[in-house]
């Protein structure tokens, strides 16, 4: 029976009034939070494009580096005492890395020694920062022999004597003192050795673990305390693992301090618990009917997982793999623990000697004076930020090239 039938007009023109004010009032909650959803969308791009935008600014001259044209007298004297080796007006302009360098003219370039040439020398990092307006040589707070610099650079430059190359040493030069002659290299290789060792010893034992924990263990107690401790163990402080790291691996096993060894191994814990999660996450979305079949015709349980199971959830497997390498790639906190925070000049050779990594060194230049290494640090920023988002870029494609849908 319609109940409304049995109203009178004032009574259903009552209720129609108060039908269409609670959907205005929901209408008017969804407008809003339709709009609160845009606005933080539109605030976590603002913020990410004013990350970028100050990365970039600051960093972008890094890439660039002064270089200033000089009359070199290689004799065999002067490369005993570099400094003589330039004119004495050149010893404030031309970097002291770049003449203690010439010590090595005798071993690379025998045929120089007792010769006199034109080069383009690495300038001091005060007279790349003036060339590039982060440094004031003129203003009313600096000394005379400040001015008397800046007047001697401007000179050079109206002379076509100093001019800016591609800073390929921020790439090619380990670690150094002296911000000029500072780059990348060291770290680079560092954060290669270490990613090598965290993905030989995380991968593996991850993807093993999920396999049995999902297709072969028991579903009692000690099996649920398991998975209940590796999704907490996903969420635990980096800085943790730094400290589990330094116990067993360090003071336990002897392994070297500020090695990649030890880097490697660290972070190799701190992947473990994302790479087994994932990887039953991609198991488990492999059907039951694949299961079924392979039992079907004859295969063994171990079978069916190697054979079929394993292949189908691959791209899964690798997708959560790389995404926590790329996480595991920008840790700090874990490598600051067991030393990896030295001073590296040289790139290690092996994977016992002392090694520091891309985001370390990031965090060593953040903690220098010197203006020079403000823009380096930036620089290295952009660099770590690059791989990273390549990194996670591969995740991406490699899901949904590989992945398929049941």
């Amino acid at each position: 029976m319609d109940m409304t039938a049995e109203m009178t007009p004032e009574r259903r023109a009552e209720l129609d009034a108060r039908v269409q004010r609670k959907l205005k009032k929901r209408y008017r909650a969804a407008k809003r939070f339709h709009f609160y959803c845009v606005g933080s969308l539109v605030l976590a791009i603002s913020f990410l494009a004013f990350f970028f935008t100050d990365m970039i600014s600051k960093g972008h001259s890094a890439f660039q580096q002064a270089h200033v044209q000089v009359d070199v007298d290689y004799a065999e004297k002067n490369l005993r005492f570099t400094k003589r080796a330039i004119a004495e007006d050149m010893h404030d302009i031309v970097s002291r890395g770049w003449l203690r360098d010439l010590r090595r003219v005798k071993k690379e370039n025998p045929e120089l020694v007792g010769t006199k040439a034109v080069a383009w020398a690495l300038a001091d990092d005060e007279v790349d920062q003036y060339l590039k307006g982060n440094k004031d040589l003129t203003g009313d707070d600096n000394t005379v022999e400040q001015k008397a610099l800046a007047a001697r650079i401007d000179a050079l430059k109206a002379d076509g004597k100093i001019k800016m190359k591609f800073n390929v040493g921020f790439f090619t030069n380990g670690d150094s003192k002296i911000p000029e002659m500072s780059g990348l290299w060291s770290a680079m290789v560092g954060s290669i050795l270490v990613m090598v060792l965290t993905l030989l010893f995380s991968f593996p034992i991850g993807v093993m673990t999920a396999i049995y924990l999902e297709e072969f263990a028991p579903d009692n107690r000690l099996t649920q305390l398991i998975e209940i401790n590796i999704n907490n163990l996903a969420a635990v402080p980096s800085i943790l693992f730094g400290l589990l790291g330094l116990a067993i691996f360090i003071n336990f096993f002897g392994v070297p301090r500020s090695s990649a060894l030890a880097g490697g191994l660290t972070l190799g814990l701190m992947t473990l618990p994302v790479i087994i999660i994932s990887t039953r996450a991609a198991l488990r979305a492999v059907p039951d009917t694949i299961r079924q079949a392979a039992y079907g015709m004859g295969c063994t349980e171990w079978r069916t997982v190697r054979d079929h199971v394993l292949p189908l959830s691959m791209p899964g497997i690798l997708t959560g793999t790389i995404i926590g390498i790329a996480q595991a790639m920008g840790e700090t906190a874990p490598l600051l623990i067991i030393g990896m925070m030295a001073y590296i000049p040289e790139a290690p050779e092996g994977f016992l000697q002392a090694a520091t990594v891309l985001p370390a060194q990031i965090f060593t230049w953040a903690g220098m004076p010197e203006r020079a290494y403000v823009e380096r640090t930036a620089a290295g920023i952009l660099v770590l930020m690059s791989v990273l988002i390549l990194m996670n870029a591969s995740a991406v494609l490699l899901r949904k090239k590989f992945e398929r849908r049941w």
